[in-house]
């Protein structure tokens, strides 16, 4: 006995709508339209709005920045001053959110922070009684998100401390968003300096295009679903080894060479073997990465031995490319200085990534706000390529 179900032809997709095939990864494909910002990979510049991303790193604060991606402008001082203190009166937890983190870090010792922040972001949004962007409006969507990320930096750094058996640190409103996430990471009043270098590399990787985590936000706020499902499930893309993972591998090269002198035995070892040598080269640009320009200024401001090792490391790859690989240009990504300055201010290399997260989820705020104003859920289609589809079903036995 068989069970009937319809013919082949009676499910196959219409042809109304002419297929279109696209490349693995959808690399190149434009998907949407988008005025949070753009990077030119083969000029080697990216923007926010229509300012240059390491210009606004050098000259504004954290907080300015972030209310341009949200709000659409650079504020004046005034606003400026007001847009910081409203953030930094959103830092603390809720009761029930901070009551819910010692078994969530337990929960993930061995995942880690960012494991982690994807169950407390979804605590924060229910205990925030976030709700669904379809059935709010701009205005409400726009403090959904400034809640969750002035949040964000609460829940890592406590989600760490908790991991390594230590209270959390209450966030302070006195201090700006950077300081704030330095002091509440180590429990001791930041060095002015550091603090900066941290805020201009926080500024400088809050967006950069399409990447998947933000394409996964999209693609979620485009459900209408609430804020916090959003950042959950970018959150959730950033923990891939390919997207996120890599700066504290940067500095795994670093450690692998060692001193300058096992330098170009290391390289050549490993381009000739046909490995990656992480922090080098990047999907999008031909140039070198204008992020890994600002750091390595940065960086050399502190100095140091392993400055020295690094600026090393980068010069001889570059060379020893050019000589075995010629035509086969590879420049140092952001990764690469990111890990020497964020260990220069003092930072765990499990923080790296979630430091980062730190940044990101304001960029990602900025493309759920603007994908969340197109009532068109992302829903494109995949090509079968499996066994023909028959008309009957075998019965059982």
């Amino acid at each position: 006995m068989t069970a009937t179900s319809p013919s082949p032809s009676a499910t196959a997709p219409s042809t109304a709508t002419p297929l279109i095939d696209a490349p693995r990864g959808l690399a190149g494909v434009v998907v949407a339209e988008t005025e949070v910002g753009d990077v030119r990979g083969r000029e080697g510049f990216y923007h926010y709005r229509q300012y240059p991303a390491v210009a606004l790193a050098r000259t504004r604060s954290f907080e300015d920045v972030w209310h341009l991606l949200v709000h659409g402008t650079l504020p004046d001082a005034r606003r400026g001053a007001a847009f910081a203190a409203e953030t930094a009166a959103l830092r603390r937890l809720p009761g029930e959110v901070r009551a819910a983190l010692p078994a969530i870090a337990g929960a993930g010792r061995l995942a880690g922070p960012l494991a982690g922040l994807r169950t407390a972001l979804s605590l924060l949004g229910a205990a925030r009684g976030f709700r669904p962007v379809y059935d709010i409006d701009a205005d409400r969507r726009r403090a959904d998100t400034v809640a969750a990320c002035a949040a964000v930096p609460t829940l890592l750094t406590a989600l760490h401390r908790l991991g390594r058996g230590l209270d959390p640190v209450e966030p302070r409103e006195d201090l700006p968003y950077a300081a704030n996430y330095l002091y509440m990471l180590t429990g001791s009043e930041p060095d002015p300096r550091r603090a900066r270098a941290v805020e201009q590399y926080l500024i400088s990787t809050i967006d950069h295009g399409f990447n998947a985590s933000t394409f996964t936000a999209r693609v979620i706020a485009s459900t209408g679903a609430d804020v916090a499902a959003c950042l959950t499930g970018a959150v959730g893309a950033l923990s891939g080894p390919l997207h996120g993972g890599a700066p504290s591998r940067a500095l795994d090269t670093l450690d692998a060479i060692g001193t300058p002198d096992r330098t170009d035995a290391w390289i050549r070892e490993r381009v000739l073997a046909g490995d990656r040598i992480m922090g080098f080269g990047h999907a999008v640009y031909r140039t070198e990465d204008p992020r890994s320009r600002m750091l390595r200024e940065i960086a050399l401001g502190f100095g140091g031995p392993r400055v020295r090792l690094a600026v090393e490391v980068e010069r001889r790859v570059e060379a020893i490319l050019a000589e075995l690989k010629p035509g086969r240009e590879l420049h140092t990504n952001v990764e690469f200085y990111a890990g020497v300055v964020m260990e220069l201010c003092g930072l765990p290399r499990e923080m790296f990534t979630p430091t980062f997260a730190t940044a990101r989820a304001v960029g990602w705020s900025a493309n759920i706000l603007e994908q969340a104003a197109d009532p068109k859920i992302i829903r494109p289609v995949a090509r079968y390529v499996g066994p023909r589809p028959t008309a009957e079903v075998p019965a059982a036995g």
